[in-house]
């Protein structure tokens, strides 16, 4: 279970970092940034894991609980499909993270980053792998990442219907690889994706790409 030592042991604004939706097909990266003003209220850490390891209604709850506790400050930055398929999906899952650390309102001593890859920030960053399960920041912001993207993509299925985006969340699974031969990409389908790329070129849906 993730616990305090790493932000404890750096000590001063030490936010932590992580992203949702790198390997999907569909919709944004999202990246979430949490900062512990004061150390993380034992009611809170027990609701915080990596977010994979969390049911959904375990997400939402702890997701409800970090929004609203005192001694902490939250942020969520994004980058589009759009901007992915530009810069790639590192660079724009690094954007999106910056983006979240801007919006903090304040400048961290210290960034945990899940993983191994640093964005470029222009604050000190320490790489923390599987940090997600070590660090309460980083599991909290694992959690804020994932929920507001499933939200995401939920409200992208809704726009549009037929890929079943609000059930695999863009990931690549055979349903959603089946639906994108079929209906071909929708706008929110990253380029750049061998998937996503074979739908566009196949001439015989050129026709009905959205």
């Amino acid at each position: 279970m993730p616990d305090f030592s790493l932000e404890a042991e750096a000590g001063g604004l030490v936010a932590g970092v992580d992203e949702a939706g790198r390997g999907p097909l569909a919709g944004p990266v999202v990246a979430a940034a949490v900062l512990f003003l004061e150390p993380c209220p034992p009611e809170l850490a027990a609701l915080l894991d990596d977010s994979k390891k969390l049911s959904a209604p375990a997400r939402e709850r702890a997701f409800a609980a970090i929004r609203v506790c005192a001694g902490l400050r939250w942020a969520v930055g994004a980058a589009s499909s759009k901007e992915i398929g530009a810069v790639n999906i590192l660079r724009a899952t690094h954007l999106a993270m910056a983006r979240a650390v801007r919006r903090l309102g304040m400048v961290p001593d210290l960034v945990l980053v899940d993983g191994n890859q640093p964005p470029p920030l222009s604050c000190p960053v320490r790489c923390v792998v599987k940090g997600d399960g070590r660090s309460l920041s980083i599991a909290a912001a694992s959690i804020l990442a994932k929920v507001t993207r499933d939200a995401a993509m939920a409200r992208l299925d809704r726009r549009h219907p037929g890929y079943g985006f609000a059930r695999h969340q863009g990931y690549p699974t055979a349903p959603h690889r089946a639906a994108l031969m079929a209906l071909g990409p929708c706008a929110h389908h990253r380029k750049g994706f061998g998937p996503v790329d074979a739908a566009r070129a196949a001439p015989s849906l050129s026709a009905s790409i959205r």
